[in-house]
């Protein structure tokens, strides 16, 4: 069943009431923490939250499949495969930071049709903000245009904010930054999902990151891009793909401020391509 904006708003709403009930309760209290087989943590809280998503979608009218992080991976893989339409869930993004104490995470919940992202919302408990987009509504912060949307980009690289994750780039690309950076500061604030929400929102101008999950770009790429900016992977493919696979995302709050981004990673990634 599709979902207009209206009822995707009110869908999304739902989104609040769980982040306020499940995520702010337990943040910064004594919460077990446990590991996943890749080393990512993984909560009470992640848990709590997928459970409650997975209550809401249908009480919004929304039977489709759903893709989330906390599944097991034959599960996700089925979906992927079976599935035409089906919504995609991070119930926690930022889970390191929620168990350490950090105010920065995030739920964020996206709708895929086929290889698009009609649907996108990511909700902030701490600052009790609501990012929304559709395919066919701009970005909306609380059901209103973000205040800083209303900045133009900056106009070069030197003036920019970048939020760049360096543990994932290739060694000397992420030296090359750390030593000689074209941007005027850099953030990580660990919680993907939250910073693309804060890219579209205007609150940075860059974005680099060496490899992301579907659940982290979904719903912030496509508000990205209903705020007038753009990305795409390091070797210029698409940066959400229906694929379990981790992409690289280059991004931007304009299609000019993306092209000199990527004017001046150009000559690393040659040497990331030619590297064995």
């Amino acid at each position: 069943m599709t979902v207009n904006a209206t009822s995707f708003f009110d869908l999304a709403q739902g989104l609040r009431e769980i982040g306020q009930r499940e995520l702010l309760p337990r943040f910064e209290a004594d919460i077990a923490v446990d590991y996943k087989a890749d080393g990512s943590i993984i909560t009470q809280a992640d848990h709590a939250v997928d459970a409650r998503v997975r209550e809401l979608l249908p009480r919004h009218g929304q039977r489709e499949p759903i893709l989330s992080e906390e599944q097991a991976r034959g599960e996700q893989t089925r979906v992927l495969e079976t599935a035409p339409a089906f919504w995609l869930v991070d119930p926690l993004d930022g889970t390191s930071n929620f168990a350490g104490g950090m105010p920065f995470f995030a739920i964020s919940i996206a709708r895929i049709e086929g290889d698009r992202v009609t649907h996108g919302a990511t909700y902030d408990p701490v600052r009790d903000e609501l990012f929304t987009a559709t395919q066919d509504t701009a970005l909306e912060l609380n059901a209103a245009n973000p205040p800083a949307t209303t900045r133009p980009p900056v106009a070069e690289l030197g003036r920019a904010i970048a939020l760049v994750d360096y543990k994932r780039l290739d060694p000397p690309l992420a030296r090359e930054l750390a030593a000689a950076a074209p941007f005027r500061s850099q953030r990580n604030l660990g919680a993907c999902a939250l910073e693309w929400a804060w890219l579209a929102a205007g609150r940075a101008d860059l974005y680099l990151h060496g490899g992301q999950a579907p659940w982290d770009s979904a719903a912030g790429g496509l508000m990205l891009a209903r705020a007038g900016g753009a990305m795409c992977c390091l070797d210029g493919g698409p940066v959400f793909g229906r694929s379990l696979a981790k992409r690289s995302a280059v991004a931007a709050r304009s299609e000019t401020l993306l092209a000199d981004w990527r004017g001046w990673l150009s000559p690393w990634l040659a040497t990331t391509e030619s590297s064995p």
